[in-house]
C-alpha cells in the first residue's frame, strides 16, 4: 500500500478529520522539503491518539510510528476522512 496520497490529503498545519465516528485535529509538518513528514492526530474529547513520522529516503520510505503499532497507522490513514 502506497500511504504517501493519504498523507498528502492531510493538509499542512492543522485540520480535523473524522475517524472511528471520532472527530480528530490533526497537524500535519513537513520538513527537509518535504522529505520528512509529521503527523500528530488526537481525538478531540477524548484520549485517543496516532502519531508517526514518515521519511523519503534514497533506500525507500520509512513509517516510523510513534508509541503504537504500525497497524494502527496505517488503519487511520486508510479510514480518516473529511466531513
Amino acid at each position: 500500500m502506497n500511504i504517501l496520497p493519504s498523507i498528502h490529503k492531510l493538509p499542512l498545519g492543522y485540520t480535523e478529520v473524522w475517524y472511528e465516528k471520532k472527530k480528530f485535529g490533526v497537524t500535519r509538518t513537513d520538513f527537509n522539503a518535504g522529505k520528512s513528514i509529521k503527523v500528530f492526530a488526537e481525538e478531540i474529547g477524548g484520549d485517543h491518539f496516532v502519531s508517526f513520522n514518515y521519511y523519503r529516503t534514497q533506500k525507500g520510505d520509512l513509517l516510523k510510528p510513534c508509541e503504537m503499532p504500525q497497524e494502527r497507522v496505517l488503519h487511520f490513514l486508510e479510514h480518516y476522512e473529511f466531513r
